[in-house]
Parts: structure tokens; sequence; C-alpha cells
């Protein structure tokens, strides 16, 4: 469903379970992607539970950047891990190695952006 330019509240969206790979606990609302007539960027807001997560897995030419809203977590980035929390960024460049986990006891709440959309060429 292609569409023009919008204004939408992220009310109006439904949480959906992303793709393969997360954990039961995890959701995301796809606010922006090329369902929406966008040609280069996925823009989402996502939360996991306590104890979700995405497991390992990487893009080979995506790049990611996360900002977390709410909660705090584990982000591993090719073997180093670092605990996130609320107002931390993360970068993931194309072909690194990641995972995110929920470590916490309330959801972990944050916007992904990533460009391209797909991993297709």
């Amino acid at each position: 469903m292609s569409q023009g330019p919008f204004v939408k509240n992220t009310a109006e969206y439904l949480w959906q379970q992303p793709d393969a790979g997360h954990v039961d606990g995890a959701y995301s609302k796809m606010l922006v992607n090329p369902e929406h007539g966008a040609k280069h960027v996925d823009y989402r807001i996502s939360c996991y539970q306590p104890k979700a997560h995405v497991a390992p897995h990487k893009h080979r030419i995506k790049e990611q950047i996360y900002h977390v809203l709410q909660g705090e977590g584990l982000m591993e980035i090719d073997g180093t891990r670092k605990v996130v929390r609320r107002h931390d960024v993360i970068f993931i460049p194309p072909g690194a190695e990641h995972a995110l986990y929920n470590t916490g006891y309330e959801d972990l709440v944050f916007i992904v952006v990533t460009t391209p959309a797909s991993d297709e060429a």
C-alpha cells in the first residue's frame, strides 16, 4: 500500500510482532517504510517486554540506529556487550552481528531507523 506524504499520530498504529528472530514479548509499530511509500528507510518504534529479545543477527547492507526512550537492556554488537538505557543512541553498521535483550523490569522502548529498508541490493 503506497501512499504519499502524511501526518499520522503513533497512537493510530497497531503493535505488531516483528519478523523472525524475536522472542515473544517483542512488538513494533511500523511508522514509515516501503508500505507507506518510503523508498529508502524503515522507521519504527519497538517495545520489548521484560526478558524479550532479538537473537544475534546481521544485515548485509542495512545500517541501523536505535534510540532508547524507556527502560534498560543489553546491546551486543560483534561480541561486545554494553548496558543501554534511556537517551542512549546505538549505531549498527552493515555486517555487524547484533542482538538486544531487555534485562530490566519494565518495557524497553526504542526507535529504530534502518536504511536502506531492505537488504536486497
